[in-house]
């Protein structure tokens, strides 16, 4: 009895859900069926000496043998005998007068290093080629001891 009561869209929507479930069904044992073999050789992928990535395995006569010590996982040591000069040179790229702030573009490095117009010693303007000390500050490095190289 129930069923004689139905709408004609309630028929149509149970029908597509039907269908939808069916071709989900065909689809799932498709891909049982499916000619996939998950062996792992299929799974291996290789690098070669480019940096790319093949599916062919490497030659072994082109192996070559890497010495473990050689390898450096990290920063390597600086040496204690060679002595760097804490005075560096640099151009001034950015001066704020009114603020008093600024940085400094090193040399050396290319680095860009904070100075503030309490660290200068004299006038600096923007352009200026001057000699300064890197220390670190609140925020990273600051420049001291800040001088105009005429």
């Amino acid at each position: 009895m129930g069923r004689s009561q139905e709408t004609f869209n309630k028929k149509e929507v149970r029908n597509k859900k039907e269908k939808k479930r069916k071709e989900k069904e065909k689809k799932r044992l498709a891909r049982k069926d499916g000619d996939k073999s998950n062996s792992l050789d299929d799974m291996i992928a290789y690098v070669d000496a480019n940096g790319n990535i093949t599916d062919t395995p490497p030659d072994p006569t082109q192996k070559e043998e890497i010495n473990i010590e050689d390898i450096e996982v990290s920063v390597p040591k600086a040496d204690p005998n060679a002595k760097e000069d804490p005075v560096r040179k640099g151009t001034v790229s950015f001066f704020n007068d009114s603020k008093g702030y600024g940085f400094i573009r090193d040399s050396e490095t290319k680095e860009s290093v904070f100075v503030h117009i309490n660290n200068v010693e004299g006038e600096i303007k923007e352009g200026n080629l001057v000699s300064f000390e890197v220390e670190m500050g609140q925020k990273g490095p600051t420049a001291v001891k800040v001088k105009q190289i005429k």
